[in-house]
């Protein structure tokens, strides 16, 4: 009797009742993009010079090659000073989201990322040089013995990017790591999904449960240290994109918001998740902008040509006069909240002249200059966003003769682009750094990016209060983590983690998916459409419904309000409720799963955050229709949060802003 046929086919490893494994180690990095490859290198430098006896382990439920945000490649390093001063990365930080950020961090970050671009240079990533008038690129700098280290200039596309040959970029990080870490201590396709506390010490981090993507097995860590790093959350708002087509999305599909959801529910305080990043990019392709705008000098007009940021200058003028929108700079967010006045009063659509931009540039240069610098802007793509050049190929686009569409896409929560939401750490222990940025820990010592919960780090996207970090700035602040997490285990070598949870309960608390699939498969003759359980696709389907609806996504021109948000929260409690039959049919499956879990409670605590700030903040990113504008006599503050694991209850309150850095 042939077998009827399901609407979604099975497509992961097949799923049975799985083994358990324990791990003893000291060190355990969770996440392996950018921010945890800086901490591999660093934690094994400091470990084998002070404690090489400790045991170090990085799990990244992907491979590390092309894991993360850089993982299909990067045609920029977004962060990099040079000749600019910490104290001005600071200022511009602070301009672009709108006054709100810690100062410590950044300006920590600031003093030591350039080293982590000259060591991607010394592992082998070819930056661009200038030759007088012209720019090298990485080959052609690397032939003439060229070099950042050297003392050489940098091509910038702006006063803080440089351009690089990045399709390999996040493949030689990776190498560095794990030349660093050598196989016994990386575990791949093993995905966390929940952080476990001390059962003998409260409010301490002592462990890990997850499972393997390629057998059935779930493994329980032990741990002194740990660092949760695991990128920000995508697809928790309804994409642009539709149908087959939901998995082309700016950021990369497989975050989902693990980092914040596992460090929140363990109870590390939260700040500023009520900010998201709504970047503007290439129409359909999500194609990156960042150097059309920047290395091209493209501009973006509105449907008869106008440059919009000119025509509706004024709309800045409230942001002026409170101090924000100074200098040629204007913050994201407003670019946008100007874009968006474009398409609302039907001036619509937006595009940019890219054709413009690369015939100014055109006239400067020779035919075989010409030549270099078209497939320099194809490169663009080609190591970034390869959907976007198959997109226009498509669609009959060449940007040399006509513009292309822009768009602002659905929002994104994160803490190293042009966002801030997060996890609040400590910063650095030194005089300049206010008491209320530090995190005392349970020897009363200061460890730098450690969060309120002991033994428990963060960085890249876990960082909250603290964006433009990019690819360079969370390796380097990876880096002093892996120190930091060293220096905890020297401080802390007779710890010894204790879990209460039983091994057995853990088993059926990470394969509850599995088992409920086969307690309830029977009652339907379809396997996606079943009474007693719900599948990951139609879980995901009714969250980003409801987030985007409700919580100010695209249908509603990232616009909510108190009632808005009050129905919203009431749908969520259902798929929390739902969120306990949820049920797969094979290990890939039960990897959508818990990813589904980690973007609920993720995007939950957003819109709460949302919720609990009477004001706009962020223009352009979102706007509360009953709180327009900025009220900083009330709001000129963080929005903090902390999840008690005892009681299942979240306090969300104000955290207050200190200003380091002058104006």
């Amino acid at each position: 009797m042939p077998m009827i046929p399901v609407k979604e086919n099975p497509r992961g490893v097949a799923i049975a009742d799985p083994a358990v494994k324990e791990h003893d180690v000291d060190i355990l990095m969770v996440g392996g993009g950018m921010g945890n490859c800086g901490a591999a290198v660093e934690a094994v430098r400091w470990a084998d010079k002070f404690a090489p006896d400790l045991k170090i382990l990085l799990i990244d439920k992907a491979a590390l090659e092309r894991s993360g945000a850089v993982a299909q490649g990067l045609s920029a390093i977004n962060t990099y000073l040079g000749d600019n001063k910490a104290d001005d990365y600071v200022r511009m930080v602070r301009t672009d989201l709108m006054g709100l950020v810690r100062e410590d961090l950044i300006f920590d970050l600031g003093r030591h990322v350039d080293n982590s671009v000259h060591l991607f240079e010394e592992w082998g990533l070819p930056c661009w040089i200038k030759d007088g008038d012209h720019n090298l690129d990485g080959a052609q700098a690397k032939e003439q013995g060229k070099s950042l280290r050297k003392g050489d200039a940098p091509v910038r596309s702006g006063r803080w990017q440089i351009m690089i040959n990045g399709e390999s970029y996040k493949c030689i990080v990776a190498e560095a790591a794990k030349n660093a870490l050598g196989e016994a201590r990386l575990m791949e396709r093993i995905f966390i999904v929940k952080l476990l506390l001390d059962a003998n010490v409260d409010n301490r981090i002592a462990g890990a449960v997850g499972f393997s993507l390629r057998d059935n097995c779930v493994h329980i860590f032990k741990t002194n240290a740990m660092v949760v790093a695991c990128g920000g959350a995508v697809n928790v708002y309804k994409p642009r994109s539709t149908g087959e087509g939901m998995g082309r999305a700016w950021y990369p599909v497989w975050n989902a918001g693990s980092t914040y959801t596992m460090c929140a529910q363990v109870g590390a305080e939260m700040t500023m998740m009520e900010n998201r990043f709504v970047p503007a990019r290439f129409k359909d392709g999500y194609g990156p902008v960042g150097a059309w705008f920047l290395l091209f000098k493209a501009k973006a007009t509105n449907y008869k040509g106008e440059d919009y940021c000119e025509t509706n200058r004024a709309m800045l003028k409230p942001y002026e006069d409170r101090g924000y929108a100074k200098g040629h700079v204007i913050p994201t967010c407003l670019r946008n909240h100007m874009m968006l006045r474009e398409m609302r009063e039907g001036r619509g659509p937006i595009f940019m002249a890219t054709d413009v931009a690369l015939k100014t540039t055109f006239e400067k240069l020779n035919p075989a200059q010409q030549k270099h610098l078209e497939s320099e802007a194809w490169e663009d793509f080609l190591d970034m966003c390869v959907g976007q050049a198959n997109l226009w190929a498509a669609m009959n686009i060449k940007p040399e003769e006509t513009g292309s569409e822009i768009m602002p896409t659905e929002p994104y929560l994160l803490g190293s682009h042009s966002g801030c939401c997060g996890i609040w750490v400590s910063g650095p222990n030194e005089d300049w750094v206010p008491d209320d940025y530090k995190v005392k820990a349970d020897n009363g010592k200061v460890y730098n990016r450690m969060t309120t919960v002991n033994g428990l780090f963060t960085c890249a996207d876990g960082v909250g209060a603290s964006g433009h970090k990019f690819s360079s700035g969370s390796h380097a602040e990876g880096r002093l983590v892996g120190k930091q997490m060293v220096r905890w285990c020297v401080d802390h070598k007779d710890f010894k983690p204790s879990i209460k949870e039983k091994a057995d309960d853990l088993k059926k608390l990470v394969y509850r998916p599995y088992f409920n699939f086969v307690e309830g498969k029977s009652a339907s003759t379809d396997a996606v459409v079943n009474p007693n359980y719900i599948t990951p696709k139609n879980f995901m389907m009714r969250l980003i419904k409801a987030t985007d609806e409700y919580g100010a996504g695209i249908s509603t021109y990232y616009t909510t309000s108190d009632a808005l948000l009050k129905h919203g929260f009431h749908l969520l409690k259902m798929l929390e409720e739902d969120s306990e039959k949820l049920a797969a049919r094979d290990l890939h499956e039960l990897l959508r799963c818990w990813e589904n879990y980690h973007r609920l409670w993720t995007v939950r605590l957003h819109m709460q955050h949302i919720d609990f700030r009477l004001e706009s903040r962020y223009p352009g990113f979102y706007y509360r229709a009953d709180y327009m504008g900025l009220d900083d006599s009330k709001w000129k503050c963080f929005v903090n949060s902390r999840y008690d694991p005892k009681k299942g209850e979240t306090n969300i309150f104000k955290k207050p802003y200190y200003q380091i850095i002058p104006e």
